[in-house]
């Protein structure tokens, strides 16, 4: 059987959308005769949890873990506050929110793990001389993960793949940055060092195959996609009319237009107003909750915390309308999220 090292920061019990890929394809990687071997962080700081994922994890597979130091208790805009974003930044930080944005942008490059790149090559490039393992799988955002695959790869010449969960340097959030030009070329300069060193690129979609076949030939796309073994009976519909959105809305989300047009609706006609029920479960940006009130729609939207990923399919079951919103960016259209397969 093959033996694949996978690198990556989330792990259970992290929550939300960056841990499922990859915890979902290790769970049937021996069905494919892969033997999966983690190695992840051993005090990681996640801000979402989800203890419910730890079912999906293969049993007696091996986990390698290192200690890792985080300096997010220095970032504002990490949304670790109930009055901060939601999302990845703050756009209304105070004057000592914009410095620590400064400093995170262009001191922490590319993001705040990379304090983790070094002492995990020095652990793994021991590791691997010790055993045999026949390929190393990066996955990133955090995109420190590909710098330890890039060291590693550098110094054993280990096989070597890459995953893109999401872009790089033109991920939602990075024009948002106040980089300098200096921390900008950095970004680019590691992000293309990584696509040209090695062996084969995954990729979710087409456009970021598209973008990243310009560095190397060996670019696969594998898209997000749902797991088949969870339960696909049949739920009773709400009685309202139920229209869900599970995931982060934060404010490059923000709907304003369908705000402005469900209160238009809802001032309009009383049995609409009466029936329909907005549900937005997960992470909340203040101001899509500003917008709420704005429009006054308090009445007909009901906000649900993070909630754990089973029962978030019982939510989906259940709603007569799923919807979906991405963040109103210029890389928008290469975004393809989990949330449509499921």
């Amino acid at each position: 059987m093959k033996k694949a090292l996978i690198i990556t920061y989330y792990w259970p019990p992290a929550g939300g959308s960056g841990v499922q890929r990859w915890l979902k394809f290790v769970k049937y990687f021996r069905d494919f005769g892969i033997e999966p071997i983690i190695y992840t962080v051993e005090n990681p700081n996640y801000p979402i949890m989800d203890d419910s994922l730890f079912k999906d994890i293969p049993n007696e597979i091996k986990i390698l873990k290192q200690p890792i130091w985080e300096p997010n208790n220095l970032f504002a805009f990490f949304g670790k506050k109930k009055t901060e974003s939601a999302g990845f930044l703050n756009p209304n930080p105070t004057f000592f929110g914009k410095i620590l944005q400064y400093i995170r942008a262009n001191y922490f490059i590319p993001d705040a793990r990379k304090f983790w790149v070094k002492p995990s090559t020095k652990y793994l490039k021991q590791y691997l001389k010790s055993n045999s393992i026949d390929i190393i799988i990066t996955t990133g955002p955090p995109h420190s993960m590909h710098l330890i695959g890039l060291n590693l790869k550098k110094e054993l010449n280990i096989k070597w793949l890459a995953d893109f969960r999401d872009p790089w340097t033109e991920i939602d959030y990075f024009q948002q940055l106040p980089l300098t030009k200096k921390a900008i070329k950095k970004h680019h300069f590691l992000e293309k060092e990584v696509l040209k060193n090695a062996d084969a690129v995954l990729v979710v979609g087409k456009t970021m195959r598209e973008k990243f076949s310009k560095f190397n030939n060996n670019v696969v796309t594998a898209t997000n996609g749902f797991d088949g073994k969870i339960s696909v009976t049949s739920s009773e519909l709400d009685t309202k009319f139920t229209v869900t959105h599970v995931g982060l809305m934060n404010a490059d989300r923000n709907p304003q237009m369908l705000w402005e047009v469900l209160s238009e609706i809802v001032a309009e006609n009383k049995e609409f107003a009466a029936d329909i029920e907005l549900k937005l479960i997960g992470k909340t940006d203040a101001s899509v909750i500003v917008a709420i009130i704005k429009y006054r729609l308090s009445k007909n939207v009901k906000v649900i915390d993070y909630v754990t990923h089973d029962k978030v399919v019982e939510f989906q079951k259940k709603s007569q309308v799923l919807l979906l919103i991405v963040n109103n960016v210029p890389s928008a259209k290469g975004i393809i999220t989990g949330k449509i397969f499921e």
